[in-house]
């Protein structure tokens, strides 16, 4: 079933979005104006933008270390996001979490996290209190193929498949965990197999095309809803940079990356809409520079946030609960 042109012209400017970033923070970072370490998500924002173009402000996301694209496809502001790669007070985590800790509440993404596996039973618990709220709210659980061989990934697939909880897995199969061959290191060929073994729907998809991904998480975000359950749904692609930005990448050949960006999931989906009549090559160049605009106006912003204050370090650690004494 073709996708309308206006839901893939939604999840076209979502990636041109999210590469935008990613290409910006990369030049920052070499340039020394970023501190920490920082994870790019180029090559796999199809993935991201499908998932979360059938998500509403209410939904729940999970996201990991490579968590800017996430972010950007469920609504943060990049502006916000900049500033907290920059460590401002203005970012998200107000500067004391950096890239991989981005979370905002209000659109329901539920955070990056620095812990390999540390998303899933964020998100199953996420999915338990829609279903005791009598909600229909889902929560969707990005993670890597490396995570996919991880304790608790197994954990939350079970429990939410036993409770029939509204959670989605969703595996980002982008060919390595870290320096890493899934074919090396997962025992199936497609980690969606493993569904078999919690009685849930399982699904591969070609992940550089976000007209598949869209259409797969379509129809397991209304299973889910309709109080169906859970569904693994793995999206193969790949990740063009390397696993941190100044990774020395001698784990795969210059060849094989070259072969495989040929592959953009941007340029897929640009030419089937230039082909369908939805996009025109100025609607294309206008898409760029908008996003392109965007960004620069997000780096001036966190350029002029100011950093935060030192008595403020330990704020917003903890929360303080009716009748708890702290």
């Amino acid at each position: 079933m073709e996708v309308s042109g206006e839901i893939l012209r939604q999840i076209y400017d979502t990636m041109v979005r999210i590469r935008a970033f990613e290409t910006r923070v990369e030049e920052l970072f070499l340039a020394g104006r970023i501190p920490g370490f920082v994870h790019l998500y180029i090559g796999e924002e199809a993935v991201a933008a499908g998932v979360c173009a059938n998500l509403t402000a209410s939904d729940f996301i999970t996201s990991t270390h490579r968590g800017h694209g996430h972010c950007i496809a469920k609504g943060a502001k990049t502006d916000r996001m900049m500033a907290e790669l920059f460590g401002k007070s203005t970012g998200y985590c107000r500067g004391k979490g950096g890239s991989m800790h981005i979370a905002d509440f209000s659109i329901g993404m539920l955070g990056a996290n620095g812990v390999v596996g540390g998303g899933f039973n964020l998100a199953t618990g996420a999915g338990l209190s829609a279903r005791m709220r009598r909600t229909d709210q889902v929560a969707v659980c990005f993670f890597g193929d490396g995570a996919s061989n991880r304790g608790t990934f197994h954990e939350a697939m079970n429990f939410a498949s036993v409770f029939k909880l509204p959670v989605i897995f969703v595996c980002e199969n982008n060919c390595y965990a870290s320096t890493t061959p899934t074919s090396y290191a997962c025992s199936a060929t497609n980690v969606s197999a493993r569904a078999v073994g919690y009685s849930i729907p399982g699904v591969t998809v070609d992940g550089n095309d976000a007209e598949q991904v869209y259409v797969a998480a379509r129809d397991a975000v209304a299973r889910a809803r309709a109080g169906g359950g859970p569904t693994l749904l793995e999206a193969k692609t790949y990740r063009i940079k390397g696993h941190f930005v100044g990774d020395p990448e001698q784990y795969r050949s210059r060849d094989e990356v070259l072969e495989r960006k040929r592959d953009c999931p941007i340029e897929r989906l640009e030419g089937i809409l230039l082909e369908r009549g939805v996009l025109t090559p100025a609607d294309v160049d206008a898409a760029k520079k908008a996003a392109d605009d965007e960004i620069e106006a997000a780096v001036k912003f966190a350029e002029a946030s100011p950093d935060p204050k030192p008595d403020e370090a330990f704020e917003d650690l903890f929360v303080s609960l009716p009748g708890v004494i702290a």
